[in-house]
């Protein structure tokens, strides 16, 4: 394993703590989406038909004015004669000088000419009017059409805006839910690999449980074993010890017989001397060497058999205080053995006890450290809620 890579539950925290990060700014995002004015609708655009004579006229008709006003005056000014008249009016009367004629032709030619002039401003007020109305008309229009545009870009941007949102939102989820499944998926791992490792774990305790069991019921055999032994061997040396004994005091009853018996023949001896003092001294010689030699051989006899007694007691206490020393440096060292083996046996339990101490305190501390992450996420999680209330109540 990388000494650089972190451990597991920190990446979790790592990505949980992003997870929630990118969630609360969504919300906060949607909410301000959500609160914020709807953009304005669109002006509906007005088609104004224009009619040909709602346009200026052109100059060439304003240059034809003066010319029929002219002619207007000509026929103004020429006599008017009505043929329905009779003919036996009075006489006419007298028509006028030509100076008459000249200042009513004058008089006629300065009122046409003020008519005219009249109507020129009224007809260039009227064109003026009519134009500044078309003017006014195409300007609308083009700011009617100036704003349908800009309205429509502004909704399409604003709609883009929200499809760029969307997309963007859409993938920071993708994203978030992609890293909280690798998160997820991670831990499941970790938890995986943590449950076969305590399996293996519990397996390899049982099969250690298993194997010191087997030993120590090995050693059980082997001591009950050997505690038999030791006591065979005991019953063994009492039994050679009681046979030997048996047989010390069979000798010594042997002895006994022997020796009872010799004196009885010593008895006999002396009553058959007794009776056979007649005999001759020789045969009193004889017989007192042979009583000799035969208490010589008794003597003898009897302290070969207290010797062989002495010595067999001694042999037995000897074998006896072997046997005895024997067992004693034999438990001596079988309690040492034990000893060393429980110190042993200590030694090993304490390293698992602490190495299972160990585990369960990394355990421990891992899932506190799961749960304190976890808490510090649940309330980051609270705090961008109520921030993202409060600012959307503001």
């Amino acid at each position: 394993m990388n000494k650089n890579q972190k451990p597991p539950f920190k990446q979790n925290a790592i990505a949980l703590s992003f997870t929630l990060g990118v969630h609360a700014i969504a919300i906060v995002g949607l909410l301000f989406l959500g609160l914020s004015k709807p953009p304005e609708q669109p002006k509906k655009l007005t088609t104004v038909l224009v009619k040909p004579e709602d346009l200026p006229p052109p100059l060439a008709k304003e240059v034809e004015q003066p010319t029929v006003a002219e002619n207007q005056a000509e026929e103004v000014l020429s006599p008017i004669v009505d043929e329905t008249l009779p003919q036996n009016l009075p006489a006419a009367p007298p028509p006028p000088t030509a100076q008459q004629l000249a200042a009513q032709k004058q008089k006629a030619e300065q009122a046409q000419q003020a008519k005219l002039a009249e109507e020129k401003r009224k007809a260039e007020e009227a064109a003026k009017v009519k134009q500044a109305a078309e003017q006014q008309r195409l300007e609308e229009a083009q700011k009617q059409q100036a704003e349908a545009k800009r309205q429509a870009e502004a909704k399409a941007r604003a709609e883009a805006e929200q499809k760029r949102k969307a997309e963007q939102n859409a993938k920071a989820e993708a994203d978030a839910k992609a890293r909280q499944k690798a998160t997820e998926e991670a831990k499941r791992k970790a938890e995986t690999e943590a449950r076969l490792k305590r399996e293996a774990q519990k397996a390899e305790n049982a099969k250690l449980q298993a194997q010191q069991e087997a030993k120590r019921k090995a050693e059980a055999d082997a001591k009950a074993k050997q505690q038999k032994a030791a006591e065979d061997a005991k019953r063994k040396a009492e039994s050679d010890a009681k046979a030997k004994q048996q047989a010390a005091d069979n000798a010594k009853r042997k002895a006994e017989a022997d020796a009872k018996a010799k004196q009885q023949k010593a008895a006999e001896d002396a009553k058959r001397k007794a009776e056979a003092d007649a005999k001759a001294k020789q045969q009193k010689a004889a017989e007192d060497a042979k009583r000799k030699a035969e208490a010589d051989a008794k003597s003898k006899q009897q302290k070969a058999a207290e010797d062989a007694k002495r010595k067999a007691e001694a042999d037995a206490k000897a074998k006896q205080q072997k046997a005895a020393e024997d067992a004693k440096r034999k438990a001596e060292a079988d309690a040492k053995a034990k000893q060393q083996k429980a110190a042993e046996d200590a030694k090993r339990k304490a390293e698992a006890d602490a190495k299972s101490k160990q585990q369960k305190a990394a355990e421990d501390a891992k899932r506190k450290a799961e749960a304190d992450a976890k808490a510090k996420q649940q309330k980051a999680a609270e705090d961008a809620k109520r921030k993202a209330e409060a600012d959307a109540k503001a």
